[in-house]
């Protein structure tokens, strides 16, 4: 069985109507992001930072899964599929998918500011006061700008296995997510899906200049029918 690695942001779930991560003037829906989303941010004001995340935590509960996201789940059929993401939702998972990777950590989960790897799940607010077992406050479970990226090993092994790789949402040119592909054999074909695509179709690299909603299902019904 052949190995598909699909490699996934925010346009993706941009269809499904969350927002994406920040427009072209470095703004999350009217925030600097150095406000909410990193260490320096946190350190500086919480109680921001924790509304920002339970506005967004909100949001993500009110979506669901679009077309692009249960295509990929058809490809199970065929193929071992994992999918490494860059988003925090849950869309994958809902849609069916088996195999997710977060690079960038999970809006429903919750980790201790004592424990990183004190992990719970959490699909309401996080508030100032609500601590781990150790007594220490509560934190969205998102990796943050400056912050390392603890799944990133796992994820870089996924796509040294990879025979496919399909790009789907994310202009890979956020490190270290944008290394994965270096990871592949150099004759691991690429499928590129976004409609207005940043690279150009070359060797091994094919573009399917489409929405996610469009692409994705084109190129699942491709994959399984050789």
């Amino acid at each position: 069985m052949k190995n598909v690695v699909v490699l996934t942001g925010a346009g993706i779930s941009a269809e499904s109507g969350i927002k994406t991560f920040r427009d072209a003037n470095g703004l999350w829906e009217g925030y600097d992001v150095m406000e909410v989303a990193s260490p320096d941010g946190w350190n500086k004001n919480q109680e921001l930072v924790l509304d920002f995340y339970n506005q967004r935590r909100k949001q993500l509960l009110q979506v669901e899964p679009n077309a692009a996201h249960k295509a990929l789940v058809k490809l199970e059929e065929k193929f071992d599929v994992q999918i490494i993401t860059q988003n925090i939702d849950d869309l994958h998972e809902r849609a069916g998918s088996k195999n997710v990777t977060h690079l960038h950590g999970e809006l429903l989960k919750a980790r201790s500011t004592f424990d990183d790897e004190l992990v719970l799940d959490w699909k309401k607010d996080i508030k100032l006061g609500d601590f781990c077992e150790y007594n220490f406050q509560l934190r969205p479970h998102v990796v943050w700008f400056g912050e390392a990226v603890p799944m990133f090993q796992k994820a870089a092994e996924i796509s040294a296995e990879a025979d496919v790789i399909l790009i789907i949402g994310t202009s890979m040119q956020v490190y270290p997510a944008a290394s994965l592909i270096d990871f592949a054999s150099d004759s691991t074909p690429i499928y590129f899906i976004d409609p207005k695509p940043n690279v150009s179709a070359r060797g091994r690299i094919e573009i399917i200049e489409k929405k996610a909603v469009e692409g994705v299902p084109d190129i699942v019904d491709l994959l399984l029918q050789e």
